[in-house]
């Protein structure tokens, strides 16, 4: 049972959403950006940094490493080959599964391309003591698995 009013309960749900919303417009325009100034959406520069750290990978990997699905990954992954920034093959001992990996031009882009989430937040952020930084990133990995659509059950919130 909680120890919070009702009352009390909505204000702090319409004051975190409130904050949700203010992140995602900040997420929209830092976005808008980086491709203006790369020619690169958000999603192809995620793409293209979880090639980046996993080496030759599979279609399937690059979607649980960046939380997309992998339809929106097979798509982004078009755009990348079409601009030259990634190659696929399948692989030889399942041909079903398709690898990527980054070109030259696409190691040049991650190279060129500028920070995420900006030189502002970046700063600030590592302004924060360790222990002020892992408590933000926890509280922001629970709150993006409670909000997601393949969240855990409301009786078992600790799951997934």
């Amino acid at each position: 049972m909680s120890d919070i009013s009702p009352d009390a309960a909505e204000d702090l749900s319409t004051s975190l959403l409130r904050s949700v919303r203010r992140i995602a417009q900040a997420i929209d325009v830092r976005s808008r950006e980086i491709a203006r100034l790369t020619g690169l959406t958000l999603p192809q520069l995620l793409v293209l940094q979880s090639i980046r750290a996993m080496g030759e990978v599979s279609t399937s990997a690059i979607s649980r490493d960046v939380s997309m699905s992998a339809p929106t990954v097979v798509a982004v992954l078009d755009k990348l080959e079409a601009k030259g920034m990634v190659v696929r093959y399948r692989s030889s001992i399942d041909r079903r599964v398709v690898h990527a990996r980054l070109t030259e031009p696409g190691r040049q882009a991650l190279a060129a391309s500028p920070g995420l989430l900006g030189q502002n937040f970046t700063t600030r952020f590592d302004g924060l003591s360790r222990m002020d930084r892992e408590t933000m990133t926890a509280a922001a990995d629970r709150l993006a698995t409670m909000m997601s659509v393949r969240s855990a059950t409301p009786e078992d919130p600790s799951s997934s």
